[in-house]
């Protein structure tokens, strides 16, 4: 991985601007592009803060900021962003005619063996690499939000990624120190988002049939199996408990629990209705501007502390 030097960030939004900060932390030579100034001086200023609070943890130091910040070139132009990139990452909205467009016209002007890898969380690679020509070296990197403190990154393989494409992005990404894992077939939301939304599919409907109300379902999670989640997955626990166990209760549980292929009635209500959750201060639960904002720093917090405790600096 050593001739890669060069990385471009294509959209310096939610996760864009993260996911510069992660390459410029490292000292790679990081191009930044947005359609406007206005988005491109946020994305600086959100990156500027990150690094701050992360200082503030002794997670890197005051020093680094300004070193990080240096690395990242910021432009408007594709060709100037992408035009000498050894590695690309794509981070637009999630439209899949918005990233065919991206990733043709990136296919058009980038050199060869430059990797082009896109951020989406749950849209086909192979899809998305569709238009371009050049199609094996087009591959899905999917990051967690946010992408500068959750290790995981979800390397996927399109119809037509080659292997070279897989083992380069996984090297890089080791290099830059994240947790890549490998998804070997293109199936819509890979792996972490398809057992995150089987969780929240069953989440939801225990609260659409009145079994428990939501902050109690989140209750279960919280001071229940998810005390033991980030050191036992459910394949070590299934192997913990004995695979005979499992059985005997899938035999019995399975056919009870939620199967719909449709999303549940009452989220669409809420949605219809316009109770987004923290954007309108009511989804599920009430969320006060105060309240939704405690969560938040509630999360980055753990982030933080986690990430401190394992001495894992992005």
């Amino acid at each position: 991985m050593s001739k890669i030097k060069n990385i471009a960030i294509i959209g310096a939004g939610m996760m864009g601007h993260g996911i510069a900060q992660i390459f410029a932390n490292r000292g790679y030579s990081v191009a930044l592009m947005d359609l406007s100034d206005d988005l491109l001086a946020r994305a600086i200023e959100n990156i500027r803060s990150n690094l701050i609070l992360m200082a503030e943890k002794n997670i890197g130091t005051q020093h680094d900021i300004e070193r990080v910040i240096s690395k990242i070139k910021t432009t408007t132009d594709m060709n100037e962003a992408a035009g000498d990139a050894h590695f690309v990452v794509e981070a637009v909205s999630e439209n899949l005619d918005l990233k065919q467009k991206v990733f043709q016209e990136m296919d058009a002007l980038c050199q060869r063996d430059t990797i082009l890898a896109t951020n989406t969380s749950v849209i086909s690679i192979t899809a998305i690499a569709s238009k371009a020509r050049f199609r094996d070296r087009i591959v899905g990197t999917h990051f967690w939000n946010p992408p500068y403190l959750i290790p995981l990154v979800e390397v996927v393989r399109g119809e037509n990624t080659s292997d070279k494409t897989m083992e380069q992005t996984f090297s890089l990404l080791q290099a830059v120190g994240k947790h890549p894992v490998r998804v070997n077939k293109d199936v819509p939301g890979f792996v972490a988002n398809r057992l995150q939304h089987a969780l929240w599919r069953e989440a939801i409907s225990i609260v659409e049939k009145g079994i428990a109300d939501a902050e109690t379902v989140d209750e279960c999670v919280r001071y229940g199996f998810g005390l033991r989640l980030p050191v036992l997955g459910p394949m070590e626990n299934t192997d913990m408990v004995g695979t005979d166990l499992v059985l005997a209760i899938h035999d019995y549980i399975l056919k009870h629990l939620e199967n719909s292929p449709t999303s549940s009635p009452l989220l669409r209500k809420l949605v219809k209705q316009g109770d987004l959750g923290f954007k309108s201060g009511r989804g599920f639960q009430e969320w006060p501007k105060e309240k939704a904002e405690k969560s938040r720093k509630r999360l980055q917090e753990y982030l933080l502390d986690t990430i401190k405790r394992e001495n894992r600096p992005r």
